[in-house]
């Protein structure tokens, strides 16, 4: 996989060894919040959960595929809908 062509389509995220992160900052503690629980739908959907750390407005999500190894696809479209997710509430 071309972790690197990926990225060039999702500028938020930087990749880590076998897992691409992303900060996201909120407007305010409420809306951080409010973007978890769309992230955990979504994530619940896809079968496929970030980790999450929450600290006051600020998002720190990482992605990979445990199951896996490392990155795969899926990492990369959960990515996209966390940006989808993050850009309409402001973040």
């Amino acid at each position: 996989m071309d972790v690197a062509s990926k990225l060039k389509d999702l500028p938020a995220w930087r990749r880590e060894g076998d897992e691409i992160r992303r900060t996201v900052e909120a407007p305010d503690f409420p809306t951080a919040i409010r973007i978890v629980d769309e992230v955990a739908v979504r994530a619940e959907e896809l079968n496929h959960h970030p980790d999450i750390d929450i600290r006051w407005r600020t998002l720190h999500l990482a992605l990979t595929t445990h199951d896996a190894g490392g990155l795969t696809d899926l990492d990369f479209t959960l990515a996209a809908v966390i940006d989808g997710i993050a850009a309409k509430h402001g973040a």
